[in-house]
């Protein structure tokens, strides 16, 4: 990979000179089409690199079926077109065909991003008549021994293949995520394969990005770069063989970058999430940065209110909060700086430059480490619980 900083002009059309006058940037953008509904953090699985935040929010503490219903329907009044129900595991609620309904019935979208491993035909069959437009469905890898232990969860892998097959039988759209890491990135080949052969209208290569549960566990999950680079020629050599019949999208960890992406297309500026306990949120991992103060649905504001006028979406909205070297750098309206979650959790300031970027200086201490952990022999996982988390066994039991 090349040591110099890519040539790349200014994006124009991006400009913000005109968002950071009396208007906020919402305003200037809009609501989001779409939004997450993360509706419980409840989960049979335990994923090692779970996107929920560390400190998981009790199903005590979730929006009752009326609230969610509430929240539905004022995202449809202020525009919002798609809702993707998620998790945890959103089939652990026992309302999610009456939300789906509910959704239905107010115009919106409404996609299931699942495990799977709680359905059963009938009820995905009442999904499908509650309206339920697509499913979207994880998969830990190809052959049931290492998914399942991936997930932390026997029989999980079985299921899925099943779960996805009723899917094209009742007509609804299927996408397969894979989410990919050092232990599983072998098995592309063979995922994009089932994808296939499981008639996935598309297939999202996500390599693990690292905060939260994932951060925990960097040392078993992070890739090498030869790992990665053999991964993007797959992808690449898949999209040109696959043109037409399965879509792919790919996510690249990026710590190996030498810039960072545009988090969630900019805090505050094209996202927000709503967590079990209703607070509005500009990513999955927000509540991650302590200080921040991130409103609930269930407070006297409205959802657009929050979107608009929060501290919290403000404070890093734009490009007057960054300082330097973003603050002065030719790309600071191209990525924003990178993650915020990200800055944090590896400089301990979420208003430093990412890490992930070169021009940070602790880019390279951060990222030889990294890459250190990449070629060790750690592979035990720290599993995602209520609990705080269990270390594997050491047989992978």
């Amino acid at each position: 990979m090349s040591d110099v900083l890519p040539t790349i002009p200014p994006d124009t059309s991006d400009s913000l000179a005109v968002l950071e006058k009396s208007r906020s940037t919402a305003e200037t953008f809009g609501i989001p089409l779409a939004v997450l509904l993360e509706i419980t953090h409840r989960c049979p699985l335990q994923c090692p690199y779970c996107s929920n935040p560390v400190e998981l929010d009790r199903s005590g503490k979730e929006l009752t079926t009326d609230e969610w219903k509430k929240v539905l329907s004022e995202l449809a009044e202020i525009g919002v077109l798609q809702v993707h129900f998620s998790g945890g595991e959103p089939t652990a609620r026992k309302d999610l065909v009456d939300l789906v309904k509910h959704a239905s019935d107010v115009g919106l979208y409404t996609n299931l991003i699942t495990s799977a491993v709680l359905l059963t035909r009938e009820k995905l069959s009442e999904l499908a008549d509650a309206g339920l437009c697509h499913v979207q469905i994880s998969f830990q890898g190809i052959e049931e021994g290492l998914a399942d232990r991936v997930a932390g969860y026997k029989g999980g892998h079985r299921k899925k293949l099943e779960v996805a097959k009723w899917t094209r039988e009742l007509d609804l759209p299927l996408t397969v995520n894979a989410v990919m890491h050092r232990q599983n990135l072998h098995q592309l080949p063979d995922i994009i394969q089932m994808s296939v052969d499981l008639d996935a209208d598309r297939l999202e290569v996500a390599n693990v990005q690292y905060y939260g549960w994932a951060l925990k566990n960097r040392a078993a999950l992070m890739p090498t770069v030869a790992q990665l680079d053999e991964c993007t020629a797959i992808v690449e050599a898949a999209r040109e063989r696959l043109k037409g019949r399965l879509t792919i999208d790919y996510v690249v960890p990026d710590y190996y970058a030498l810039r960072p992406k545009k988090c969630m297309g900019g805090w505050g500026r094209q996202f927000f999430n709503i967590s079990p306990a209703g607070k509005v949120l500009p990513c999955h991992a927000a509540e991650s940065i302590t200080g921040l103060d991130f409103l609930s649905v269930r407070s006297n504001h409205s959802i657009a209110w929050i979107w608009q006028n929060s501290e919290a979406f403000n404070r890093y909205r734009g490009t007057g909060w960054m300082k330097e070297p973003c603050k002065s750098c030719e790309f600071r309206e191209i990525d924003f700086g990178g993650c915020r979650c990200q800055a944090f959790a590896l400089t301990g300031d979420a208003a430093n430059t990412d890490p992930a970027c070169a021009l940070s200086p602790l880019h390279e201490t951060i990222f030889k480490q990294a890459e250190a952990e990449a070629e060790g022999e750690t592979s035990r996982f720290l599993y995602r619980n209520f609990a705080g988390g269990t270390l594997e066994s050491e047989n992978g039991t």
